[in-house]
């Protein structure tokens, strides 16, 4: 086989259905093969962080590797947000780039960029082939690394005279062809010893990430297990969001940030956490020296990098989720442990109190529609639909987190680590071409969504009908928020002034657009985007000026949070201004 046709074969060997990509001299060849078969659809984007974005989001809503395609030089350039998005949420995605015939490597040549280089830090691994022989090694090599253990993305870099090259191709799916065998038994030690924390805790906490949904199926599974016979409070990541319940009796809600009061409360006054694939980030710790200081902690992570890397554990367990949560389930019900039934129940008084508060809780408004509001009904109306949310970056990023209950992992989509703006508009896209009759929501800012805007239409042309939900609030939300709060209200080009008609651009690439001004409409025209089988953008003319709560400002412990009900902008300045003393 030629090299393209290796690369093609690879594809199909793997069980890829889809790939995501834009043409270039440097791919052509490989093209050129794609358009003499039909066993992988090629879904063309109109930017190639599109690209990386849309096999993101086929990717998380699928449990596979999500592929892109893309030529060298700006191609590949183009490729590192994605890229680094993906590495920094564990997303398994394999990016086949072109680059320029081997002679002309290191000679500035037409479109030549050092891509193995560039990639090296946003890449689980890369390789550029240098030689026919090794090619077909290096792509179900890329595959296996990029979904084995933590996944994470990787880049194949193929000269164009590799592409043209004959060789001997052979399947090598399945195939043990590199030293990377990650650690997926836990310590049966360290299990007991964290079984045995387990039982003797008076305040237990069960804190979750993304980890527990890329585990699979059967983590979910044994996670909800885990909860029922411990009777324990559970909390989440953003990234972990759906992998317990929203509506389970012991979900606390999202920890962090912008998470709710009795979670990061309970975090902070917790005898006993259990970290299950999370990593301890900035955005969850607050200030680490603060971060629940009177606990015993208990971290299972596959990615032995993760332990101790932020906070320093007690009971560090390396191995996959499943197969630790399935053991330590197993001890939980040999051990019979008897539990300290009254400080159990003291703890979920203590808890029930800070439920009480109603961080979520919101000024409605009979003329302007609410943020929150938005949310909550398009939540109500899509509960009876087989529905995917993915989001941008920005305020409506954690009104969404806030206010639409995921109930099952893999139906929420979105940029944590990175925190990419403009990741939700291709995303859906490829949630939509994974799943053809779902309905694929991305919930935006008039902000974010113009960043990769020009992904409507590559839905139009492949008849995605993904919905745009759009808090147009015509501000850059998120950043005038932190003007107000930590810059003295200096709202310094946190303003759009030039906003386009969303209705009249959704028309123009082919699509429906629909506005909505006030409360009292919204139903209907949530109804009418769900019914319309085409692209929508739908103008959600919301409040301007609303903030974000509950808020742990930048640096600051859990138990530092500010609320919005009790906070005026006086107040604010003066809690920003005075160290320890902020508004609980």
């Amino acid at each position: 086989m030629t090299g393209a046709e290796m690369v093609v074969q690879a594809l199909i060997d793997q069980g890829v259905e889809h790939i995501f990509g834009y043409p270039g001299g440097a791919v052509l060849p490989i093209y050129d093969e794609l358009f003499q078969q039909d066993k992988v659809q090629h879904i063309l984007v109109r930017h190639e962080q599109g690209a990386g974005h849309a096999a993101e989001g086929y990717a998380r809503s699928t449990g596979k590797v999500g592929v892109a395609l893309v030529t060298s030089g700006p191609g590949a350039t183009n490729m590192v947000t994605p890229l680094t998005d993906a590495l920094m949420d564990s997303i398994p995605m394999v990016c086949i780039t072109g680059q320029v015939p081997t002679h002309l490597i290191g000679n500035d040549a037409f479109q030549e960029c050092d891509t193995v280089g560039i990639t090296r830090p946003c890449t689980k691994h890369n390789w550029l082939v240098k030689r026919i022989e090794d090619l077909p090694r290096i792509l179900h090599e890329a595959f296996r690394i990029a979904e084995t253990g933590r996944p994470g993305p990787v880049v194949v870099d193929i000269p164009k005279d590799i592409q043209f090259k004959s060789g001997l191709y052979e399947n090598l799916k399945g195939a043990r062809q590199t030293q990377y065998q990650p650690r997926v038994e836990g310590d049966e030690r360290a299990m007991r010893e964290a079984v045995r924390l387990m039982a003797g805790a008076k305040k237990p906490i069960l804190y979750t990430g993304g980890g527990v949904i890329n585990s699979g199926p059967e983590a979910t599974r044994l996670l909800r297990e885990l909860v029922e016979l411990t009777g324990f409070p559970i909390t989440s990541t953003l990234m972990g969001l759906g992998a317990y319940p929203a509506t389970g009796k012991n979900w606390l809600g999202m920890l962090g940030m912008h998470g709710t009061y009795e979670a990061n409360l309970a975090m902070h006054d917790c005898d006993v956490m259990v970290c299950i694939g999370a990593r301890f980030d900035d955005r969850i710790t607050g200030r680490t020296d603060a971060f629940s200081p009177n606990s015993k902690k208990i971290h299972i992570d596959i990615d032995p990098s993760s332990i101790n890397k932020n906070i320093r554990v007690d009971v560090p367990i390396i191995g996959d989720v499943a197969r630790v949560l399935a053991a330590m389930v197993a001890m939980w019900k040999e051990a019979k442990p008897v539990r300290d039934a009254a400080a159990h129940a003291a703890w979920w008084g203590e808890i029930d109190r800070w439920r009480a508060k109603k961080c979520l809780a919101y000024r409605k408004n009979r003329d302007v529609i609410m943020p929150q509001y938005a949310i909550e009904r398009l939540y109500q109306l899509t509960r009876k639909h087989d529905t995917y949310i993915t989001t941008e970056v920005g305020q409506h990023q954690m009104w969404a987190a806030q206010y639409f209950g995921f109930d099952e992992p893999n139906r929420w989509l979105t940029s944590g680590g990175l925190g990419t703006m403009g990741y939700g508009l291709p995303a859906a896209l490829g949630v939509q071409i994974a799943h053809p009759d779902s309905l694929v929501i991305d919930i935006a800012g008039d902000a974010s969504v113009q960043m990769t805007i020009q992904e409507l239409s590559s839905a139009v042309q492949y008849e995605a009908p993904i919905k745009i939900f759009i808090l147009n609030n015509q501000y850059m939300g998120m950043v005038r928020q932190w003007q107000q709060l930590l810059h003295g209200n200096r709202l310094s080009h946190s303003y759009t002034e030039a906003m386009p008609d969303f209705v009249k651009l959704a028309e123009a690439y082919g699509g429906v657009g629909i506005r909505a001004d006030r409360p009292d409409e919204l139903d209907d025209k949530i109804e009418e985007m769900i019914a319309v089988r085409k692209p929508v953008l739908f103008d959600c003319r919301v409040a301007s000026l609303a903030n974000c709560f509950p808020m742990i400002p930048s640096g600051k412990a859990h138990n530092e949070m500010l609320l919005g009900e009790e906070v005026s902008d006086d107040d604010i300045g003066q809690a920003i201004g005075a160290e320890g003393k902020m508004l609980v």
